[in-house]
């Protein structure tokens, strides 16, 4: 079930990419300022790794603070709008399966927005264990994501897994966990990560995570 959930998520992400930062973030002249203060507060440097990058909103202003950057997404045409978005000489983009990618280098920092919701339970904690080898010597893991107080939006088919429909009336299923921030922070700290998370607005979480010495 997990399996054929995921590739359908991806399909769906695949087949959403133009219609993505209309849906997802509507106003882009409200969303982008937002953003930008979000990437600020979080003070990214040196090597980034953003997974999940999707269409490029946060590649955007990730790119600002960083040496080198690199974007991986599992849907090529996200990432064909991300390359349009951001032609910046740092960023480096890569299709690419987020539960088995590994990468050559080591990294400062590293990003993913509405992405944790995304994990299936089985796979959140080998998720996590896979991030530890990525990081640098005293490198973090920042995510952002929605709060659980934004469930209701959601049309559940059973436990974890909801049905999302696109503008030509295609469902799709897909993965999606909510985030309460005090569960999270417990749950991270048992598999070894030291975690803070505070609320953006109503709709968002932004967590910042570090291994346990």
């Amino acid at each position: 079930m997990t399996d054929d959930v995921l590739a359908e998520q991806v399909d769906y992400y695949r087949r959403r990419a133009t219609e993505y930062d209309a849906t997802a973030y509507g106003d882009l002249a409200v969303a982008r300022p937002r953003i930008a203060r979000l990437v600020a507060e979080m003070r990214p440097a040196g090597r980034v790794l953003e997974l999940a990058c999707g269409t490029g909103l946060w590649t955007e202003a990730l790119a600002a603070y960083a040496d080198s950057l690199t974007a991986v997404d599992s849907a090529p045409e996200a990432l064909a709008i991300a390359r349009e978005r951001v032609t910046a000489a740092n960023v480096t983009f890569l299709v690419a399966d987020i539960f088995t990618w590994t990468p050559e280098s080591r990294f400062d920092f590293i990003f993913f927005s509405a992405w944790l919701s995304h994990v299936p339970p089985d796979r959140f904690g080998p998720f996590w264990d896979s991030l530890r080898p990525m990081l640098a010597d005293g490198g973090r893991v920042l995510f952002l994501d929605e709060h659980v107080d934004e469930q209701g939006k959601e049309s559940y088919v059973h436990d974890g897994v909801v049905e999302r429909r696109l503008t030509d009336g295609s469902t799709f299923r897909v993965v999606k966990h909510f985030l309460e921030p005090a569960e999270l922070t417990a749950r991270l700290r048992g598999l070894g990560w030291e975690c803070t998370i505070r609320r953006d607005g109503d709709d968002w979480v932004l967590g910042e995570a570090r291994p346990t010495p």
